[in-house]
């Protein structure tokens, strides 16, 4: 087995299993895989098949019923509420297909969101949540609420708020689930510039052509790996 301290993610034989009435319906089914850091895999497969339960296993979301996952060196799924609660802060910058973003505060608010949660002062939240929207192109659409901008535009306010805290991977649920193909497409670019600046993105998708843009696809089928892939040779040099 890789050491644990060296891949950024690594699953060890992840079970989820549900209590459905007297039946017991097994979601996942010995899992096993490792992410490298600055990695970008897709998650891939149909509606029923696992990767949303394996999403929010890896999201710190929810704990295995058996078998172990590391993140970072850490074996979250022995951890407690309170523990998962500080990893997903600090490690995982999330981006939803529902953007998830609050209606009533503008775009600059929503991006300080997770430095509130880290007890960040104020002077020093509002500089990072404006560089983190300089990253996304949007430094001109800081003071608009949700409301008065586009798709696009709150899903690259969404995906600012997952860089702000500077997490050790993004992980992304269908993020362009909501938007036309046109600004997709958009979306996907920026995420292709996130990892060439070295982020680790991990993708959750039904969709090849959205799976496509990753460097490797996990292919999850009935609770198991189908495939795992590597789709490009992955000519990026991490940044420093």
């Amino acid at each position: 087995m890789t050491n644990h301290n060296q891949a950024l993610i690594q699953t060890e034989d992840l079970w989820k299993t549900y209590e459905m009435g007297s039946t017991e319906v097994h979601a996942l089914q010995g899992i096993s895989f490792s992410i490298q850091r600055n990695e970008y895999v897709a998650i891939m497969g149909p509606s029923g098949s696992g990767k949303s339960t394996l999403m929010n296993l890896i999201g710190c979301l929810d704990t295995p019923t058996k078998g172990r996952y590391w993140l970072n060196g850490k074996l979250v799924s022995e951890m407690d509420d309170d523990e998962l609660a500080r990893i997903r802060n600090q490690e995982i910058g999330f981006v939803f297909q529902t953007f998830n973003l609050l209606a009533r505060a503008t775009a600059l608010h929503n991006v300080e969101l997770p430095l509130i949660y880290s007890g960040i002062g104020s002077k020093e939240r509002s500089e990072r949540a404006k560089m983190a929207l300089a990253m996304v192109e949007l430094s001109d659409r800081m003071h608009h609420k949700p409301n008065e901008l586009s798709g696009g535009q709150r899903q690259r306010v969404a995906i600012a708020r997952a860089l702000v805290n500077h997490p050790s991977i993004i992980l992304a649920d269908e993020p362009t689930g909501n938007l036309d193909s046109q600004t997709g497409v958009e979306i996907m670019k920026l995420f292709d510039k996130l990892h060439a600046e070295g982020n680790t993105i991990i993708l959750v998708t039904h969709e090849r052509d959205i799976a496509a843009y990753a460097h490797r696809i996990i292919s999850i089928r009935d609770g198991k790996i189908a495939l795992d892939e590597r789709i490009k040779v992955d000519t990026v040099t991490p940044v420093r």
